[in-house]
């Protein structure tokens, strides 16, 4: 059996959560089969050092060389061509994200026995989030433009299965793309292994092993690379107007002038800039408490963790998400976490954290009060946060995506 996956994803310099969760899903699927044979595709006009090695026998690599305007704009949005799955002569196609892509068309054919059989790649997608269609005014004029022209409604038609990372998502498929829910199908992602709690305990060092003294070094290193304070809020993810940035500045004002005894609880912002994130900067310019927030720009994966373990509190309360990997990442660490009741997040976040109203900055700020301030709570929430990250795991993400790739291919 030969599988072909899209892994563009994976030549983003700064990766994204599609762009981890792509990486970590192949990197589990080859750990689960070593038998049938996986074809990467992936299209570069020139060099492209940031695809990852896949060492696997069972794996290769076939590179386009196209430049990205012809092959999105010309060949595949008017041309259908090249058709990837007929190129790479596979039997299941994989796309883990939305895209512009060429795919052959699938027909019934009768064999020797009067038997119709289908001829063609089976074709399956995986759809993170439809916040473009839901919420267009969050994205800067030339994301929606990409998304119009790509046309998402006319592309999820063309697939047989499709994939969707929760059951928000599954009815967003339904009601924005007019698809019926027997097509569609939820996974859930996984959290990575290196996301867990570490316990620094440089007092009394006896019964450490050598990896978790490893570890306490390395939280001080990101510390200090970070130049980060004792206790800090934690914000991580693009800084743009959906996750909801803006709110979160305004809920730390509010925390930092109804609670002095909060003073020495900074706010840290880390994450790349992303669009229209122009208010966002503003609204940090002008709080009395400027000094005490820190922009951090984009953390390297390595640090991520780290950063979570450092942090007193974890806090998201964005007004859309397909999924939500920062949460998982922050709960398998052990930090406490708020978010909002919106979109997929209490699907997600369970009863592991505190939920908010995105839109009441005082609902977020007294959230972060009763984190900050009752000790109790906070122990409740880390015991919480550990148990359900748990339930999110690669290998039974990996182990449900082989079945439907399998299934997909017995039927040809």
């Amino acid at each position: 059996m030969k599988i072909g996956i899209d892994i563009r994803t994976l030549m983003d310099v700064q990766y994204s959560g599609v762009s981890e969760y792509t990486l970590n899903l192949i990197k589990e699927i080859l750990k689960l089969d070593n038998q049938n044979e996986y074809q990467l595709f992936y299209n570069s006009f020139g060099n492209c050092p940031n695809i990852p090695e896949f060492n696997a026998k069972n794996v290769k690599l076939v590179k386009y060389n196209y430049p990205n305007k012809i092959l999105n704009y010309l060949l595949f949005k008017f041309l259908n061509y090249p058709k990837i799955d007929r190129d790479l002569g596979v039997d299941v196609f994989f796309m883990p994200h939305i895209n512009f892509i060429g795919l052959s068309s699938c027909h019934c054919e009768s064999c020797n026995q009067g038997v119709a059989i289908c001829v063609g790649a089976k074709k399956i997608i995986a759809v993170h989030d439809l916040s473009f269609l839901r919420n267009p005014e969050f994205f800067s004029l030339r994301k929606n433009f990409w998304h119009r022209t790509i046309n998402v409604k006319k592309l999820l038609k063309r697939f047989d299965q499709i994939i969707a990372v929760s059951e928000n998502t599954k009815r967003d498929i339904m009601e924005l793309c007019d698809i019926d829910s027997e097509k569609i199908k939820v996974i859930y992602s996984g959290v990575g292994e290196e996301y867990k709690p570490i316990i620094k305990d440089t007092e009394c060092p006896i019964g450490h092993s050598v990896s978790e003294a490893i570890e306490e070094k390395k939280l001080d290193e990101v510390k200090q690379k970070y130049n980060l304070p004792e206790k800090f809020i934690l914000f991580l993810g693009t800084v743009e107007p959906r996750k909801n940035i803006e709110g979160v500045i305004m809920a730390y004002n509010q925390l930092r002038i109804n609670n002095y005894e909060l003073k020495n609880v900074k706010l840290i912002i880390a994450g790349g800039k992303g669009w229209k994130s122009d208010n966002i900067y503003k609204e940090w310019e002008q709080s009395k408490f400027k000094d005490d927030i820190k922009f951090l720009d984009y953390v390297a994966s390595e640090d991520k963790a780290y950063l979570y373990n450092l942090a007193s509190v974890f806090i998201y309360p964005s007004f859309y998400e397909g999924f939500g990997f920062p949460f998982l990442e922050a709960m398998a660490c052990g930090t406490p976490v708020i978010s909002s009741y919106s979109s997929s997040l209490p699907e997600i976040v369970g009863n592991a954290g505190l939920l908010v109203n995105p839109y009441n900055v005082v609902d977020i700020a007294n959230a972060l009060e009763q984190i900050l301030s009752q000790k109790e709570l906070r122990e409740k929430l880390i015991k919480k946060g550990l148990e359900q990250a748990s339930k999110f795991e690669w290998n039974k993400s990996a182990t449900e995506y082989l079945k439907i790739l399998f299934c997909h291919c017995e039927k040809l």
